[in-house]
């Protein structure tokens, strides 16, 4: 299955602004689960310098620096993709990773330890995780497809296109969210259970076609031996090929699609366009 994506965004100010550097990761990544075949971005007003960046997720960042002062960012980005990976499940855990909580060897654990910090996280959220391990029998691959479930079952979805997500505890507690709402309350149960998580952000195939397709959130956890797998409580279902991930991070903001800043006393309004396009070769 191929995916094209044609994505623009449009932020505009009521007067001049300079620019700080900003940060554009709207490059889809390269996996065994999903092939780039072509790639596009076209910033206006153009950037007086970039520099690709590998971060420390895999992500392949821009970095742009500006040298005008302007009264409007534009960012279009333009890729078709290759998923690869149909069945979510093509894969053996064994030995004490079926357990939870669940641990990691070293030097791993170590590596690991950002994506699996729980000291933030709310007692209501920390009984939720527990109750769901225990309704899965402890064992992991149970209590991931049930968490992802649940929290699908539970929460309203509602539709947010601009903010941070809320905590986890106010997801929790309202029993709605947009998706990466729903994403935060699956990573911080996920790192309640000793089980590294982290936040994506990216396209869904689901969205093509629709009235007013928006970038989507989900969540990805770390196996041993299996690597980073995804699953999405906005859909109660592990990720296999419909989903187009671009960025990733144990945090909403090492994922963001545009982060940057300008100088100047103006406010800023967002404008954004989204075009899919699923094509079946099989």
């Amino acid at each position: 299955m191929k995916i094209t994506v044609s994505h623009s965004t449009l932020y505009r100010y009521d007067f001049p602004v300079y620019l700080e550097p900003h940060v554009f990761r709207l490059r889809p990544r390269m996996t065994n689960a999903q092939q780039l075949l072509d790639f596009d971005i076209q910033i206006a007003p153009l950037p007086a310098g970039t520099t690709e960046c590998l971060d420390q997720d895999g992500n392949l960042a821009l970095n742009a620096w500006f040298g005008t002062a302007t009264r409007d960012l534009s960012v279009t980005s333009r890729f078709t993709v290759e998923m690869l990976r149909q069945n979510p499940f093509d894969y053996v855990l064994t030995g004490e990773s079926l357990n939870l909580p669940l641990w990691y060897a070293e030097p791993l654990c170590a590596a690991l330890m950002p994506y699996r910090q729980d000291a933030h996280v709310a007692e209501s959220v920390k009984q939720f995780a527990k109750s769901a391990a225990a309704g899965a029998q402890w064992n992991t691959l149970l209590f991931l497809l049930a968490l992802s479930r649940q929290i699908f079952q539970i929460c309203r979805q509602s539709i947010r296109p601009y903010g941070s997500p809320w905590p986890s505890d106010q997801t929790l507690r309202l029993q709605e969210g947009s998706c990466r709402d729903l994403a935060v309350l699956f990573c911080d149960a996920c790192r309640v259970m000793g089980i590294a998580a982290r936040f994506v952000s990216g396209y869904e195939c689901a969205s093509a076609g629709s009235q007013d397709p928006y970038m989507h959130a989900w969540a990805e956890v770390y196996l041993p031996a299996i690597g980073w797998r995804g699953y999405d409580p906005a859909r109660g279902l592990a990720v296999s090929n419909g989903h187009v991930a671009v960025a990733a991070g144990f945090d909403f903001d090492l994922a963001a699609p545009v982060a940057g800043w300008y100088s100047g006393r103006s406010r800023s309004r967002m404008e954004a366009s989204l075009y899919l396009q699923v094509d079946d070769v099989s």
